[in-house]
């Protein structure tokens, strides 16, 4: 059975719930992402955060990126996925939830991230259909 471990993106970097989206924005460029996890101080995981966050809701809504933090944009329990989880309870996740990047949890330690990429890699051809039919017919919920 393929996991969520067996397909995920490991050596995950978290911007820091404190650090200012200006912070968050130039890690995102040097990384060469469009999504980072939120930890706390605790290194556990407060959320996701994306390019499009910063841009909808702090500079659409006149925020300041250099003094709002991703901590402030951290909303909810992040939807998440085990390490240990095989690829249809990921698409399955995914799908549900209309996100295209899963947080993967071991226990409470983050240890990587699965794309949509990642996934449709990883399946049949009919199932990536699915995903991605499945993902963009709905509502973004992680940019």
């Amino acid at each position: 059975m393929t996991t969520a471990r067996d397909i995920m993106t490991g050596g995950v970097e978290c911007v820091d719930a404190g650090e200012t989206l200006v912070q968050a924005a130039k890690k995102m460029r040097d990384l060469g992402v469009g999504a980072l996890p939120i930890c706390g101080e605790d290194q556990r995981l407060k959320g996701m955060l994306t390019d499009r966050d910063i841009v909808v809701n702090c500079l659409a809504e006149d925020g300041d990126p250099n003094t709002m933090t991703a901590g402030d944009l951290a909303q909810g329990k992040p939807v998440t996925i085990g390490a240990d989880d095989s690829i249809e309870e990921t698409l399955h996740t995914m799908t549900e939830h209309a996100v295209r990047r899963l947080p993967v949890i071991d226990g409470h330690d983050l240890v990587g991230i699965v794309s949509q990429a990642d996934i449709a890699k990883n399946l049949p051809e009919d199932r990536v259909g699915e995903l991605v039919e499945a993902i963009s017919g709905a509502p973004s919920n992680d940019g």
